[in-house]
């Protein structure tokens, strides 16, 4: 074990896709979902302490729970469990990913942590251990070690790279306060039965990734990807937050090559032409007022990095 403390950084993800099969007997639904991991970042430090210890800095630092309901506490159990090591840690995390977002946050502190508690515990877990610890932890936190662009499936933690051939320039609308992702689910099953077509497994066809935006992420075309991005929960998430879809016609109006919620919401995401179409959105969605803030990055990056 070293005695030096671990910093890990991990990246926030948006959906370019996001196909929801139907309810499965479970209470799971089965996935297409691509991931693109975007330039915001968490960073979880790990440092040695006489037991398990969460805390947290940055933006909505008060909404993170400090208890072994935290993915970063859970992950350190889980890791500690394995390994027959006592886990007596001390999780820092630096937030700058929108807390309840639909940015994977949660999924990112937890998949830091992770590799944090590798390192500083010295376990020597290989990447399919850590990948599988990801697995048992939530849907999204395989995809935050890995980063990149992957397609997920199963309930999204079955990952598959994905080629990109460029990099894509992405405004994301911070909206006030969270949506619950198992409430977004549960109203996109309600929709679907207000609608006569059925929620279940049974009723609902399998998902699929689109080969036309698969081929679009391999070429790095903005607009044949804005032509063909797509979130099933977004009528749930609009449905539980009608304000989202101003917040979206004014990022549309404002330049942005395409708008959609950002998986379960209620964070908002535009794809944009250029580095200089991005700012004019950003500035747009500012002067609209239907947002709390407004961030501005790029992607593909890396998933979860050790930094120190």
């Amino acid at each position: 074990m070293t005695a030096a403390p671990v910093t890990v950084r991990v990246p926030a993800k948006v959906n370019v896709q996001l196909a929801v099969g139907g309810l499965r007997p479970d209470g799971f639904h089965d996935l297409a979902n691509v991931f693109l991991a975007v330039g915001l970042y968490d960073e979880i430090t790990a440092t040695p302490s006489d037991r398990l210890r969460i805390t947290v800095s940055g933006p909505d630092a008060h909404q993170v729970p400090l208890d072994e309901s935290n993915l970063a506490a859970r992950a350190a159990l889980a890791l500690a469990a394995r390994h027959g090591v006592e886990p007596r840690v001390h999780l820092h995390i630096a937030k700058d990913i929108p807390v309840a977002g639909g940015m994977a946050g949660g999924s990112a502190d937890g998949a830091g942590a992770l590799l944090a508690c590798d390192t500083l515990w010295e376990t020597g877990a290989t990447r399919d251990e850590l990948l599988a610890i990801c697995a048992e932890l939530g849907s999204d936190v395989p995809f935050s070690l890995v980063g990149g662009a992957a397609l997920g499936r199963g309930r999204g933690e079955l990952l598959e790279p994905l080629e990109t051939g460029g990099v894509l320039h992405w405004v994301f609308a911070v909206a006030d306060g969270g949506l619950s992702t198992p409430a977004v689910y549960r109203e996109c099953d309600r929709l679907r039965e207000a609608a006569g077509t059925g929620s279940s497994a049974a009723d609902v066809p399998e998902p699929a990734p689109s080969g036309d935006l698969l081929r679009a992420l391999r070429t790095g075309d903005p607009g044949a990807l804005a032509a063909v991005l797509a979130n099933d929960l977004q009528p749930a998430a609009v449905s539980l937050r009608p304000s989202l879809t101003e917040t979206l016609r004014a990022g549309s109006e404002g330049g942005a090559l395409a708008a959609l919620v950002s998986g379960s919401g209620p964070t908002c995401a535009f794809l944009a032409k250029d580095p200089e179409a991005a700012e004019g959105v950003a500035e747009a969605l500012l002067r609209s007022a239907t947002c709390r803030a407004v961030r501005v990055t790029s992607g593909p990056v890396p998933g979860a990095t050790v930094l120190r």
